[in-house]
């Protein structure tokens, strides 16, 4: 993985710290060039990978770079799912036959729709799972997407219910399928290390919440540091600012101080803000430069 990845927050009004904040960026990338134009300042900043919900504006962002393969050759979607929001928009607009049709994999939607229907009526969880993650990675056909990803809200969800075999179930689709990393998102480092520690998931992406004052951290400062001392994984660290709580100097000199970690996730609004996280992590990180155009 590259040392920096970029993340969507911004594009989509998520904010954990401010409100205001988050209405005014929904505002401002309401039109999807404003993001690829963001995503083209970070791509010249040498930032060539983009961790992504799948919401429906990215399909549109995959449909441009789909349509320049040589400017975008290097560029690389790292794939956030489920977005849970878009199912349900989609069956109240079109209804469950018109959501299945909109969402169901290109391999064809007999075939497809077969599967689903085997699935429910036997309670193949498998099944479901798989059918799912194909209705999700149909908007990146033919795009690099070396690591796919499955979101905190369900795996926190499925920790919480103990339902482990389904990170088993992903990980073994997203790699005999899309030839990609599987990769966790979650609220609770410790814990999830745990399980995928007990399904023999080795060596597993795990991006988490790391900073220097242990916003949303949950398990505990402590069981984190002890975590990235001690357990094999290849860590993530997201929200490495507290949501603007620690300046960026701070955030990044101790962010990269810290064992094990392999990337660093950021958003930005701007090329200065992204050209600055950049050289902050250049500086601090100097083993994992990343290179401007």
């Amino acid at each position: 993985m590259d040392r920096l990845l970029f993340g969507d927050n911004q594009f989509f009004g998520v904010n954990h710290m401010s409100e205001e904040k988050a209405r005014a960026q929904a505002m401002r990338f309401q039109d999807t060039g404003a993001i690829i134009e963001v995503l083209d300042h970070a791509y010249d900043e040498g930032v060539q990978s983009f961790m992504c919900t799948t919401h429906d504006r990215i399909a549109e962002v995959c449909e441009h770079m789909r349509a320049d393969p040589v400017r975008y050759k290097d560029f690389k979607f790292m794939p956030c799912m489920p977005y849970a929001h878009k199912y349900a928009n989609a069956v109240t607009e079109d209804g469950m036959l018109g959501a299945l049709k909109r969402f169901m994999p290109d391999e064809g939607f007999l075939n497809a729709a077969l599967r689903g229907g085997m699935s429910l009526a036997t309670k193949d969880i498998e099944g479901i799972t798989t059918l799912l993650i194909d209705a999700e990675m149909k908007m990146f056909a033919g795009l690099n997407t070396p690591v796919i990803f499955l979101q905190n809200v369900v795996v926190d969800l499925l920790l919480g219910l103990g339902f482990k075999d389904a990170f088993r179930i992903f990980a073994e689709h997203v790699r005999k399928r899309y030839n990609a990393e599987p990769g966790f998102i979650t609220m609770n480092l410790p814990k999830l290390l745990d399980v995928l520690d007990e399904l023999g998931i080795e060596n597993p992406i795990v991006c988490a919440n790391i900073n220097k004052i242990g916003f949303r951290m949950s398990g505990g400062f402590a069981a984190y540091e002890a975590a990235l001392r001690e357990r094999k994984f290849r860590a993530i660290a997201m929200s490495v600012f507290a949501s603007g709580a620690i300046a960026p100097q701070e955030a990044i000199e101790w962010v990269c101080r810290q064992p094990n970690i392999e990337s660093i996730v950021f958003g930005a609004s701007g090329r200065g803000n992204i050209r600055n996280t950049r050289e902050l992590v250049d500086r601090h990180w100097p083993s994992g430069k990343v290179e401007a155009a």
